[in-house]
């Protein structure tokens, strides 16, 4: 029987096509990443780090996303034990790790001992889809934000990563935030529901290809929380990234949040996947 030779490597400019068949056997689930390869194309100053590709005879099996965040994909068990060697290896302190649940978990087994404990594992983050009109009348109050609504938008901004990472974005890389909640705004990304100089609502497309994007950060003032609110602005977000995005919407939540799953899930989001995420 011969032996199988496997190889872990960065991947370069010349790989990008067969990553990107890689990544499309799961188009969905590979959001990320993919958005990731086709904006950089590979470039480290683009890219933000590395994307490690595992061979097994030369063929290109799994890969995984190595940077601020670890990301693995189409992660075989054989790929997983060599990603989380080679980011030992290489003294690696990500802000997180984040992917399917059944990458993930194995791969923190074998990274908890060196790197834990962890800050927040997520070990139940339903991955939900939609890839037709919403189910409900959006709210047609939802519109794209203006780059000059930065300043007020921008706390809440704040306010809804802290709630739900746990860390405030300024208290690490200021100006790196402030610099991506304005590129989400320009790029036409950047969503609300403002009255009266109030943000009630807001969310933003965190990633996207031609297939499909991803939502991210949707929050309610406080206040106005379980009163219905956001369904109906998720439904209008929805219609409006269809049109002017990608067809197909996606988004990942933590799995005790019964309040947003059911709100999605009326809007028609199905749950198709299960996410982990390890935060440090």
């Amino acid at each position: 029987m011969l032996e199988t030779t496997t190889q872990v490597r960065a991947l370069t400019a010349a790989d990008v096509p067969v990553l990107r068949e890689l990544l499309d056997q799961d188009p969905l689930v590979n959001l990320f990443v993919r958005g990731r390869v086709d904006a950089s194309r590979l470039q480290t100053r683009w890219l933000g780090g590395e994307i490690w590709g595992y061979f097994e005879d030369d063929e290109l099996v799994s890969a995984c996303h190595a940077g601020a965040n670890i990301v693995p994909v189409q992660a075989t068990p054989r790929a997983i034990e060599a990603f989380a060697d080679r980011a030992l290896r290489e003294n690696m302190r990500p802000s997180s790790i984040v992917g399917p649940r059944s990458a993930v978990e194995p791969m923190w087994e074998i990274l908890e001992p060196h790197w834990g404990p962890a800050r927040s594992p997520r070990l139940d983050q339903p991955f939900m889809v939609l890839e037709h009109d919403p189910d409900i009348r959006p709210d047609p109050r939802v519109r794209p934000v203006a780059i000059d609504e930065f300043d007020l938008v921008y706390p809440s901004c704040v306010a809804m990563f802290t709630e739900e990472v746990g860390v405030d974005p300024e208290l690490g890389n200021r100006n790196g935030y402030r610099a991506r909640v304005a590129q989400l705004i320009t790029q036409g990304w950047a969503f609300a529901i403002i009255e009266d100089g109030d943000v009630l609502f807001k969310t933003e497309v965190g990633a996207a290809t031609s297939y499909a994007c991803q939502l991210q950060g949707v929050y309610v003032r406080p206040d106005l929380r379980g009163q219905g609110i956001a369904a109906a602005a998720v439904a209008a977000v929805v219609e409006q990234v269809r049109a002017s995005v990608a067809p197909s919407v996606t988004l990942y939540v933590n799995g005790h949040n019964t309040p947003a799953r059911r709100a999605y899930e009326r809007v028609g989001f199905t749950h198709t996947e299960t996410f982990a995420s390890i935060l440090f």
